[in-house]
């Protein structure tokens, strides 16, 4: 009798081993190919982000400023109606001529400076990138715009 529970033993062992083989050898198929789609994935990312790249230096390079500043990300920039006015101010234009620059009307300007609507993250990054600027610039740009 202990023979035959060894061997019945043995052979459900043996038959469990067969079969948990089976099992992982379609699993470490499908991870191994996983893996190479992922690399290959990883790749085609590096060369869009290449290709994105150039294509921006390109537009830039064009005149498209205006298009790359609205893509440029944000870094805790924050919004405020004294701010625009100040700023147009500073740079002495009119609602027009500010709003040529950053993209959107006249009426925009004036409902951003009085405080009844915001920018939205497109225009918040163009307003956030001609903060830096001087009347020069600024008056440079609007020439370059209006051709």
């Amino acid at each position: 009798m202990p023979n035959l529970a060894t061997a019945l033993k043995e052979e459900i062992r043996r038959l469990a081993r067969k079969e948990i083989k089976a099992m992982v050898g379609t699993t470490q198929k499908a991870v191994a190919q996983y893996r190479r789609d992922i690399a290959t994935l990883k790749r085609q990312l590096v060369q869009q982000e290449k290709n994105v790249e150039k294509l921006r230096k390109r537009l830039l390079a064009q005149g498209g400023e205006r298009a790359v500043l609205a893509e440029e990300p944000l870094s805790g920039a924050r919004f405020s109606a004294r701010s625009v006015k100040a700023q147009r101010r500073r740079l002495a234009l009119s609602a027009v001529n500010y709003g040529k620059l950053v993209g959107v009307s006249a009426l925009t300007i004036y409902n951003w400076e009085s405080g009844k609507s915001r920018p939205r993250k497109t225009q918040l990054s163009a307003v956030v990138a001609i903060r830096g600027i001087g009347k020069r610039k600024a008056e440079k740009r609007l020439k370059s715009l209006g051709k």
